[in-house]
């Protein structure tokens, strides 16, 4: 193609840089021009000639040369713009330069000595005297920004083309240049393919400068981004439309187009990748932090005025108030969201997206900056089309150790949205499987699909994933007020997951397993007292399940009984102090149903089960081997059906209709495939901590005349503390056994430590030794016990249990029911009216913005940001410092 020639020229200046004993001079022009003039070079060849040895050989050895290569690309980008780039050369020229730039800058960033250097004034020697006083970064960006409105090159020109009646670019107003019709603009200009390739071009320079926030350590991610300050302040004149300009791209993007089958694989589409840097460059650049000065405050982290006005993007996104323009915005979102949910007949005939993390972090920052925007998408059922592949996602990826990240930013949302009553209203919306994922089979409403889903998750999901079990309880006690009627498939659900953490060596084995109980008691009493009407379904398994809340009520609270029930985790052995748990008892309501032979031995099962859980467990905290074991044991230690309906069937006195249903229980829907784990060698960038639930939420009242009045008896005050305890604020007892918040596999020492929290959860783990020296292991005491088991919630739940027991036995003895469906009936119509205790207040826990997520986010960004720019690989193999890149 006759750039041979040029590239082996070009290969053998960038050899001459490190070759050559004195540095080259940089009124060279001969020599520096042979960088970017007269050769098209595509970038995938840049990144093979410039190899990264050769770059860090040039700034150890020849600094001099590396700054006058930078120094010269850019003041190259200069001239260009005043020259209003307008020939071809000049076009290629640019071009050029953004390649060799992009290549060059993550090196420079790696290295601290050259931290200022950008920041440092262009030489006054140069040919341009007057940029002298201004910082080469500034200069850079200025005319990266000038060239994404330039007309005839990354825009299309209004005025008569040709050279000589093209507009001067320092003038141009780029407001009538935004790139697509949406928000603030009406007129959709023509597409070009090759106008798109050039904006992404120079949106991915635009990239790898922000990108500086990779190579500072954690603790140092809080000070501000001087790039992203400039990109984002009114020095840039172009803010305005280059904000719309992004918004708009993402948000108009349709990938299906016209829905012609295959047209992905006939034609090249220069957009997708123009879209998926354009949303990078918005989540980044909308990192509020950034601008704050010094570093957040952790606890009481707030978006103050002054914040928010340094970053224009941030103001102009907090300002959008038009119904239209969130409509466009949502039904952007939704579109490129359910993307990969949608299904067709024919295989991989449409386009698939992979922005979808991206696409999270943007919905998440706009729900944050605009609340205005989060109250129009929870005013009608269009929330449901975020929530529905947010649970696609968490489903899919929940046996991927690779996409914990992803599993924690969906889960966040659904704690921002579950803040909110009219979420919770929306889910009684029925549910209509349109994506098939690896759940059982139910008839009923999105409610149901989110206890199914996130039962599965905590059931079945990887040990990395159990910091968030408190989120995922968060959310279901936040919309459970709401609830008006549950399935029998997610009334199971819930009574499994209890049954599982109410397990007394479960409860006994780290100092805030109690809370997950406390969590689930508190859904019960919230569906009781406000939704009993719909909810049969759900009192009639808490009546098959009565045997759960009298062990609960009766927990061991004397020394001996509490080494007996970690005894006998330990020792596998059936049985256990103070009220045998009723691990496996399916006990139908029939008079003759109240023991069942078979519920010792699946007792025992489950013990067994769990006992081997622990041991797996024990010998590697964040380890993946054995990880199907691991996940094979949980799953028994929940007690699922297989195991349940195995001691029904050997049961005749059971009812006839529980075989019929444990299979509808456990059948998965058509067309499903289960979770898969990573692919050996998948890349991961590492993550901060998950900020502790105390910190990110704050309770209040959802009836505000009821913040005066005490808490009601049914649900001590006590009770509620419990749930959200404060670092400060742990029992008593758990600081008597010596355990502080460092060594607690609770806590989160610190939002900045680069670690996996471990949560107690389902496989209990010990607190790995720090660097050889002994954690004291914690120990629960009496007194401990005693102060979270006498503020239980049991009050409401026993006394249905006193009312509603005796009729159905009645029934079934009198009428010889063995059918589930009359008892329903009879249940259905029942009441509760002046039998309960006074309902309690509904309390709300509400995501709260703070440093620890800030700066959680802020590393899962950039992670992402890292691991899907791969051509090119503009940070692959540098040597970032924010997170590490490891091989799952």
């Amino acid at each position: 193609m006759g750039n041979t020639d040029t590239k082996l020229n070009f290969r053998k200046a960038i050899v001459q840089l490190t070759s050559k004993s004195q540095p080259i001079d940089a009124s060279d022009d001969a020599f520096w021009e042979q960088f970017w003039c007269e050769h098209n070079t595509p970038v995938q060849d840049v990144f093979a000639l410039v190899p990264a040895n050769e770059i860090r050989k040039v700034r150890d050895v020849m600094p001099t040369n590396l700054a006058t290569l930078c120094y010269k690309a850019t003041e190259r980008m200069v001239r260009a713009v005043d020259n209003s780039c307008r020939t071809q050369g000049e076009q290629q020229t640019v071009l050029n330069c953004v390649r060799l730039l992009t290549r060059i800058l993550p090196y420079v960033f790696e290295d601290v000595q050259w931290k200022d250097f950008f920041w440092s004034s262009l030489p006054s020697g140069s040919e341009k005297e007057e940029t002298g006083s201004i910082p080469l970064a500034q200069s850079l960006l200025n005319a990266i920004c000038d060239l994404l409105f330039c007309p005839d090159f990354t825009v299309i020109g209004y005025r008569k083309s040709g050279p000589e009646k093209a507009e001067e670019l320092n003038s141009i107003d780029s407001c009538e240049y935004i790139w697509e019709a949406g928000v603030g603009f009406a007129q959709s200009p023509p597409r070009n393919g090759n106008m798109d390739s050039r904006r992404t071009e120079l949106l991915k320079l635009l990239l790898t400068c922000f990108s500086e926030t990779m190579y500072r350590p954690p603790t140092a991610s809080d000070e501000p981004n001087r790039w992203i300050v400039h990109f984002t302040s009114a020095d840039n004149r172009h803010a305005l439309p280059l904000f719309t300009s992004l918004l708009n791209t993402v948000c108009a993007y349709d990938p299906v187009g016209i829905g012609v089958p295959y047209n992905h694989l006939l034609f090249t589409d220069t957009l997708e990748p123009l879209v998926e840097v354009c949303l990078q460059i918005l989540i980044v650049t909308l990192d509020h932090d950034i601008t704050s000065n010094g570093p957040a405050q952790s606890s009481a982290y707030i978006h103050d005025d002054s914040t928010i006005a340094d970053n224009l993007f941030i103001n102009y996104l907090s300002r959008i108030h038009r119904d239209d323009d969130f409509q466009f915005i949502l039904k952007g979102v939704t579109r490129l969201l359910n993307n990969p949910l949608v299904q067709s007949y024919l295989p991989n005939s449409t386009k698939r997206l992979h922005c979808h993390q991206e696409l999270l972090v943007f919905f998440w920052k706009i729900c944050d900056y605009n609340k205005k925007f989060l109250y129009f998408v929870l005013k009608s059922s269009d929330v449901l089309d975020i929530l529905v592949p947010i649970l696609y996602h968490l489903n899919d990826s929940r046996a991927d150790q690779s996409r914990v990240g992803l599993m924690h930013i969906g889960v966040f949302i659904l704690l921002l949205l579950s803040g909110e009553r009219n979420f919770g209203v929306r889910l009684n919306k029925p549910y209509t499987a349109t994506v098939p994922m690896d759940i059982p089979v139910f008839t009923g409403t999105h409610a149901d699909l989110l206890i199914t889903v996130f039962h599965k998750i905590i059931a079945t999901g990887h040990q990395r994933l159990q910091p968030l079990f408190d989120c995922l309880l968060t959310i279901l006690v936040n919309v459970s007020p709401y609830l008006k009627t549950l399935s029998m498939v997610a009334s199971i659900k819930l009574l499994h997951l209890l049954e599982a953490f109410s397990t007394p060596w479960f409860l006994y084995s780290a100092p805030s397993n109690h809370h997950l109980v406390f969590f689930l008691l508190e859904i019960f009493n919230n569906i009781i007292q406000y939704q009993f009407d719909g909810n049969s379904n759900l009192v009639y398994t808490i009546i098959r399940k009565r045997q759960v809340f009298h062990a609960l009520a009766n927990l061991p609270t004397d020394a001996a009984g509490i080494a007996r029930c970690l005894s006998n985790r330990k020792g596998g052995s059936s049985g256990g102090g103070g009220g045998r748990m009723g691990g496996s008892s399916q006990g139908a309501v029939s008079s003759k149903s109240f023991a069942g032979h078979d519920d010792d031995a699946a007792d025992y099962q489950q013990r067994k089960a769990a006992l081997t859980a622990s041991g797996t467990g024990s010998g590697s905290v964040g380890g993946d081997e054995n990880e199907e074991d691991r996940i094979s044991t949980r799953t028994a230690r929940l007690g699922l059906r297989e195991q349940d309906s195995a001691s029904e069937r050997d049961d005749g006195s059971r009812i006839g209709d529980e075989d019929a249903r444990s299979d509808i229980v456990e059948e998965s829907m058509e067309g499903s495939r289960p979770a898969q784990e990573a692919e050996p060698g998948t890349l991961q960038a590492t993550l901060l901590d998950t900020p502790n639930l105390a910190q990110i939420t704050e309770r209040e009242s959802a009836h505000p005349s009821d913040l005066a009045s005490p808490s009601s008896p049914d649900l001590p005050a006590g009770g509620q503390e419990k749930l959200a305890l404060s670092d400060e604020e742990e029992p008593e007892g758990t600081k008597k056994s010596g355990t502080t918040e460092s060594s607690s596999p609770s806590k989160t020492p610190s939002p900045l430590k680069r670690s996996v929290a471990q949560r107690g959860s389902l496989r209990v783990t010990p607190a790995p030794a720090q660097h050889g020296t002994q954690v004291k292991q914690w120990q629960p005491t009496p007194e401990w016990v005693q102060s979270w088991r006498s503020k239980l919630p049991l009050q409401t739940i026993m006394r249905l249990l006193q009312v509603l027991v005796p009729q159905v036995e009645k029934i079934c003895i009198d009428k010889g029911l063995t059918d589930e469906s009359e008892i329903l009936k009879f249940l259905q119509h029942g009441t509760l009216v002046g039998l309960l205790p006074v309902p309690h207040p509904i309390l709300i826990r509400k995501y709260q913005a703070n440093g620890g997520t800030t700066a959680w986010f802020r590393t899962y960004m950039w992670g992402v940001i890292y691991l899907r720019n791969v051509d090119p690989a503009v940070w692959y193999d540098t040597e970032v410092k924010l997170f590490e890149i490891q091989r799952v």
